[in-house]
Formats: structure tokens, C-alpha cells, sequence
């Protein structure tokens, strides 16, 4: 059973994606309602049922704001897995400090972009005048912190059903290019 499910709080606010077996089972326990499915059939012990899509949980549950971690999973998910110099996308991405850490750059959202392993070795420790390359986006901290993490959130809004529960937030958005 694979899968991924949308699952709201009582509120419709996107609280989680959770997979296929989490959801059937809170579906089970009476915990939530499905409110759509996808075309994927389940076979359980007692017959079928169309898999869930989007849950919302029966009871409020209370959650404390979330911070947004700075990591190489969100600093993908912020750069749409793009390299940021030349447009590459792929597996073969990394970090990149824009201004370098011999010359005193931190290991902060506004410093660090995802970039492929050529534009990486092209830059090498210089600053972007020296080599002139350019970035495609100013980095910088996003600003939406969403309770399910930044990259589901991201892979939430190709979704088209999940984009109706999640909310839109300029410059980081699928449309908008991010």
C-alpha cells in the first residue's frame, strides 16, 4: 500500500500527508472523513473502497506554530530542484554558498542555493562577479511556513484536489515558478 494523503484538521487547515495505511486506519478508527478519493481501488478484509486523497480529521487537533528548518531537503524544495545559475534539474544537485565561506559567507537561506555539480565546479570559492554567472532568483527565507513540510507542500500544489485546501502564497507556488 503506497500512497500519499492529504489529512485537514477540523478547520480544513492542511495539517499532515500521511500514507495510504495511516489514513485507512483513521478512517477506520473513526478519526476522520474522506471528503475525496482517487481512482486507485483498495482491497481490504471486508471488500474495496476507492483510496482517499484528502482526509479532515473529526476533532480539532491543536498544533504549535512550526519552524521552517534550514536544510538541504527545504533548500530543494525552494529552488524547485533547479540549479539556480544555469536551470539544470536533477539528482546531481548540491549546495552552493554564494558568497563562499573562506569570505565569510554563512550557512543562511539568503546565502545558499541549489546548483548543479558543473556550475559548482565552475564557481569553485569566488564570488559571482569574478566568474560571471548570475542568479536566476534572489534566495532568500520563504516567507508561508506550512504545518506539512516546505517540499510536500510544494509536490501538494501539483496536486490539483490538494490545491483546494492549501493555501496560496506568493512566490511559492508551483505557478509562480518556485
Amino acid at each position: 500500500m503506497d500512497g500519499e494523503v492529504l489529512v485537514l484538521n477540523s478547520d480544513y487547515e492542511p495539517l499532515n500527508v500521511c500514507n495510504l495505511r495511516r489514513a485507512l486506519m483513521l478512517i477506520h478508527l473513526g478519526k476522520a472523513e474522506v471528503l475525496h478519493t482517487s481512482s486507485r481501488v483498495v482491497r481490504t478484509f471486508s471488500g474495496e473502497l476507492e483510496s482517499p486523497s484528502v482526509l479532515k480529521l473529526r476533532h480539532q487537533v491543536r498544533r504549535p506554530i512550526p519552524q521552517l528548518r534550514l536544510s538541504r531537503r527545504s533548500i530543494f524544495a525552494r529552488d524547485d530542484h533547479q540549479c539556480q545559475y544555469c536551470g539544470a534539474s536533477g539528482r546531481e544537485l548540491t549546495i552552493d554558498h554564494v558568497v563562499p565561506k573562506r569570505l565569510g559567507g554563512k550557512g543562511t537561506w539568503e546565502n545558499l542555493v541549489a546548483c548543479c555539480r558543473r556550475c559548482n565546479s565552475k564557481k569553485g570559492d569566488k564570488l559571482l562577479h569574478q566568474t560571471g554567472m548570475r542568479l536566476r532568483r534572489e534566495p532568500r527565507r520563504p516567507r508561508y511556513v506550512p504545518y506539512i513540510s516546505l517540499s510536500k507542500y510544494l509536490a501538494g500544489q501539483k496536486n490539483e484536489v490538494w490545491r483546494t485546501y492549501l493555501p496560496v502564497v506568493p512566490g511559492l507556488s508551483v505557478e509562480a515558478g518556485s
